[in-house]
């Protein structure tokens, strides 16, 4: 297969996503020696054919319920370092986070944190079932819990993946964001996560997690020690889980935000990847994944004239209004909420239509 900048060559890898067939590992891996402008056309055409120009968001709130983490993952800035810095929020407190979302129009609710041992099973089941009996009636989807997260308390509690699955989605867990997956490669993940779940775990979990009828998304961090070899073996490994379940609603690449972290402390990573390695890396995920609907943009790490430029290199979506946001913060990147009138001015500006959707990417308005 020719990987030039042919017509022939574009057309071709355009026709090989939309009827669903696999790249080869050879095919994805020379995505990376394509030009950017010809990458990001061939991905542009094939969100076009798939997707169509509507541009969806969602309005969502990010909870952090504890900083007191195990792990020792060394691209994290927000654990503690110390028991003077670690907090768990009270009920109450998340409680109140929730209502304040819930006032301005969320509808996605992501608990997320570190693993901390001191957390128990029921301690979630109450804390979910407490937000469902507070706002009854509300469309609001708790999209939470992480697969580490899920790994660790069901090691914890020698429950076994399902059964901690079960009884959380019976307390009100509705749907799993896909966080943790950071790179999955063994390689890279025993040196940047060795104490956390492998990459075969992170998939099995997703997997029984799918099998429950519970959706999930699908992330990547990279812009740390990963070759382009390991953002293949990524992109693979989610493109076969979902063909063969159809269970994750979204895929979203972001990249690493080095300051504070171990990572940058010893010289290893200095600087965020560059805005044109985001995008390039952006385009090839929307190339390799052709089981995949939808792609997000992350204005989180990109800022908002990056991910209006993802939006013509394979996203189709803006992601969320992001209410609250403590762990890339935690890195050094300033962060404030997106407003649902600057979501929808900037989507306006570069020409496409714009949405307001739930965690299922269903529409809720125009």
């Amino acid at each position: 297969m020719n990987l030039g900048c042919s017509e022939w060559a574009w057309a071709d890898l355009v026709e090989k996503n939309l009827e669903g067939r696999d790249l080869s590992f050879e095919e994805a891996l020379r995505l990376f020696e394509l030009p950017l402008p010809v990458v990001g056309r061939i991905a542009d055409e094939i969100r076009r054919v798939r997707c169509g120009e509507l541009v969806t968001f969602v309005v969502d709130r990010n909870i952090n319920y504890t900083n007191r983490c195990v792990a020792g993952c060394k691209f994290c800035a927000f654990y503690a370092k110390g028991e003077e810095e670690g907090f768990v929020l009270s009920e109450e407190e998340v409680l109140r986070k929730v209502r304040e979302a819930v006032e301005v129009g969320a509808t996605q609710i992501l608990i997320q944190g570190g693993l901390n041992p001191e957390l128990g099973i029921e301690w979630f089941e109450a804390l979910f079932s407490a937000v469902k009996r507070e706002f009854p009636g509300v469309p609001l989807q708790i999209h939470s819990l992480s697969p580490p997260e899920i790994h660790f308390l069901a090691k914890n509690e020698g429950l076994s993946v399902k059964e901690t699955l079960e009884r959380l989605r019976e307390a009100g867990l509705d749907s799993l964001p896909g966080g943790g997956a950071e790179v999955l490669s063994e390689r890279v993940r025993k040196a940047v996560s060795p104490g956390k779940v492998s990459a075969d775990g992170w998939i099995s979990i997703v997997e029984t997690a799918h099998g429950l009828g519970m959706p999930t998304t699908a992330t990547m961090m990279f812009g740390h020690l990963e070759r382009d070899e390991d953002i293949v073996e990524h992109l693979f490994r989610v493109r076969d889980l979902q063909t063969k379940t159809g269970g994750f609603t979204a895929f979203i690449p972001w990249t690493f935000q080095p300051q504070n972290t171990e990572l940058h402390a010893c010289g290893l990573v200095k600087e965020p990847v560059s805005a044109a390695r985001y995008l390039q890396v952006l385009a090839i995920s929307r190339v390799v994944l052709h089981p995949f609907r939808n792609l997000q943009a992350s204005w989180l790490t990109q800022d908002f004239e990056v991910a209006k430029l993802a939006l013509f290199f394979g996203a189709n979506d803006f992601g969320g209004t992001i209410l609250e946001e403590n762990v890339v913060t935690a890195a050094g990147k300033e962060h404030r909420p997106a407003r649902v009138a600057e979501i929808v001015k900037a989507v306006k500006s570069v020409g496409r239509p714009t949405a307001q959707r739930n965690t299922s990417y269903e529409v809720l308005c125009l």
